[in-house]
Order: C-alpha cells, then structure tokens, then sequence
C-alpha cells in the first residue's frame, strides 16, 4: 500500500459530527437520520464500526509495511476516538432502551440472543483494551514498533466477532425490539439517546 493510498483511505473514513449533536464526538454523520428515528440511528452507528474497523485494518497492514508517519499517527487516533467515545454510547444505548425490553418477553430463543449479545458486549471490551495499547503509543511521535502477531490475532478476533453480533442485532434484535415498541417509546428512546451524548 502506497502513503497515498493511505491517506486517501483516511479521507474516506473520516468521522465528522452528527449536525444534531452540541458536542464532537466521532461517528455520527448520518444527514439523513435523526434521533427522532434511534433505530435507524442505531444501524447507522453500526456502519461507522465497519469503517472504523476497515480503518485499523489498512493501518495495522501499513504499519507492518511502512512503519509510522503522519498519517499512520492521525489514523490511529481516528480509531481511538470512534471505540473509546462513539462505540461505548452505542454499546449503552441497546442496553439500556433495547435489551431489557427484549428480556421480559416470553420468547426463550430471543432472550438467548440478546444474553449473547450482553457477553459479546464484554467481550470486545476486553478486546478492545488490547488493541487500545499499542493505538495509543502509535498516535504519538517517535512509535517505531510494528503490529506483533498478539495485536493481529486480538484485531481479527474482534472484526469477527463484531460482524456476527451486528448481524444478530440487524436481522432478530433489532426487529424484535422495534416490534414491540409504540412511536412515543420511540421518541423517548431517541431523545435519551441524544442527551447521552450531551453529558
């Protein structure tokens, strides 16, 4: 990969503000949704994971290839600002307005998948502290180390694991919990979601 194939992927996940939002944070840029449509929101968040994940992955390639540069330090703090600020408050908006909803209802097998949904949650939370480490020292100046095969193989297990649980969510969960929710449940769910992020 060429340093200017990286910053032209770079330019292309870039993570500008949500324009409903009165503070910056990354990964809700999505002009044509709203809070007053949170599930729409939701599917939307999931799509800036997808290309915050793409991102570390050309970068941890780079790296490997180039070692660091201006770039490499700009990217590295576009994923860090995405997993640490964004992903959080979408990780509490499904468990506080989707999930419990979906856990007091009768259906065994929808329960299981939102239980599931809990320990995965945990999961890329102590995987996302792994790969964390090394984004921090390669944001700032003077990193020269490379990815080692423990930052690649917790990488790859966290893109997997991400792929199936937003699958789960999109295809069952997601439905489900929408389903069972009239417009004001709705309306209410979008404001909470918006004042999340105004604290």
């Amino acid at each position: 990969m060429q340093a200017r194939g990286l910053r032209a992927e770079m330019a292309a996940s870039a993570l500008p503000q949500f324009p409903h939002m009165s503070t910056s944070l990354p990964g809700f840029d999505a002009p044509a949704v709203g809070f007053e449509q949170p599930y729409e929101m939701l599917a939307a968040c999931h799509e800036r994971v997808q290309r915050s994940l793409d991102l570390l992955a050309r970068l941890l390639d780079y790296v490997e290839q180039h070692g660091h540069d201006a770039q490499t330090r700009s990217a590295a703090n576009d994923v860090l600002r995405y997993f640490d600020l964004a992903a959080p408050l979408h990780h509490a908006d499904e468990e506080t307005h989707v999930f419990p909803l979906l856990l007091a209802q009768d259906d065994a097998a929808l329960r299981a998948s939102v239980r599931q949904l809990q320990a995965e949650h945990a999961t890329l939370g102590e995987l996302w502290a792994q790969i964390r480490q090394p984004l921090l020292r390669w944001r700032e100046s003077g990193a020269t180390d490379r990815p080692d095969a423990a930052l690649r193989a917790a990488a790859e297990r966290w893109r997997a694991l991400y792929a199936g649980h937003i699958r789960n969510e999109e295809s069952l969960v997601f439905p489900a919990a929408r389903a069972a929710m009239d417009d004001a449940t709705q309306a209410s769910m979008g404001a909470e979601m918006q004042a999340r992020r105004r604290t």
